[in-house]
């Protein structure tokens, strides 16, 4: 496997200059880019609409919410990391409430350098979920090929009177002596018989 640097985007939902702009100066150091900064869960919304980040950062509270449907909202339904930073005296609580949903929560008493390493372990968990991903549509697409040849086997059964293994060895033999692929031959028996 080649090992090479990749950019990462990141959403930063806070409504703090100064954590704006400590988060900015810490992560421009790295490889992030772009860094979108949103002030408050309303913006950050309308932001997602348009595009992904493959790290969403949360500054707890947030002028309009404290942040936690937000972060949980993100983790169930995108394939983005998620750092909620929560004040300490509620970090316990929560944390208790955002780890089920698979969000990282560190108070914000928190390090830089924790920051940093809480990063990398979102990027790395990204690059996990971005090969399942991969992984996941090689399978579909494999599913859909075998519906399509399956179909075309069932329209040779009817059409053309062939049994089983008949029908299989035909789309078989086409796609061979044509140089295409089974699912092509398919394709057009089922574009044929329709």
């Amino acid at each position: 496997m080649e090992l090479r640097e990749r950019m990462y985007s990141v959403m930063v939902v806070s409504a703090s200059e100064k954590f704006n702009d400590t988060i900015l100066q810490l992560l421009g150091k790295e490889n992030y880019d772009p860094i979108k900064i949103e002030t408050d869960v309303c913006s950050a919304n309308r932001t997602l609409l348009e595009r992904s980040f493959d790290v969403v950062i949360i500054n707890s509270p947030l002028p309009d919410d404290v942040g936690l449907h937000l972060a949980t909202d993100l983790s169930v339904n995108s394939s983005s990391g998620v750092l909620f930073l929560a004040k300490a005296e509620q970090y316990h609580e929560l944390n208790a409430r955002l780890v089920p949903y698979g969000v990282f929560t560190v108070s914000k008493h928190a390090s830089a350098q924790f920051i940093l390493q809480v990063m990398r372990l979102l990027c790395a968990t990204r690059e996990r979920l971005r090969r399942m991903e991969k992984k996941t549509a090689s399978v579909e697409e494999k599913m859909e090929e075998i519906r399509v040849v399956n179909r075309a086997k069932l329209l040779l059964i009817s059409e053309r009177g062939m049994n089983e293994a008949e029908a299989h060895r035909y789309i078989e033999k086409q796609a061979m002596d044509s140089c295409v692929t089974k699912r092509t031959i398919a394709e057009s028996i089922v574009r044929m018989y329709r």
